[in-house]
């Protein structure tokens, strides 16, 4: 499930990486035309990016928070659960010696 996780993540940094080429395409492309000046297309890019940066946190959020319901659902130990079943068992061990 993990690896289906990193999967899913570096697919969607792939896909920041892809739009912000087309991003950079299409304003150099109104450029071009005389839509934007070279100082506007700069800020135009500048925020596009930023925008589509934050969608990806905001994304990567709501994915956090769903596997996480995912794996509560599974009944699935959690990293911190399993460290303290550990600990348990290790003073369980002490104790019988």
């Amino acid at each position: 499930m993990l690896d289906r996780m990193n999967q899913l993540l570096s697919l969607g940094l792939g896909v920041a990486v892809l739009s912000k080429e087309q991003v950079e395409k299409a304003v150099d492309k109104l450029v071009d035309r005389g839509n934007l000046t070279k100082a506007e297309s700069k800020l135009l890019i500048d925020d596009l990016l930023e925008k589509g940066e934050q969608s990806k946190q905001e994304l990567n959020e709501v994915i956090k928070t769903r596997v996480t319901q995912l794996l509560s659902e599974m009944n699935v130990a959690t990293k911190d659960e399993v460290k303290e079943l550990q600990l348990r068992i290790q003073q369980l061990e002490e104790r019988l010696k």
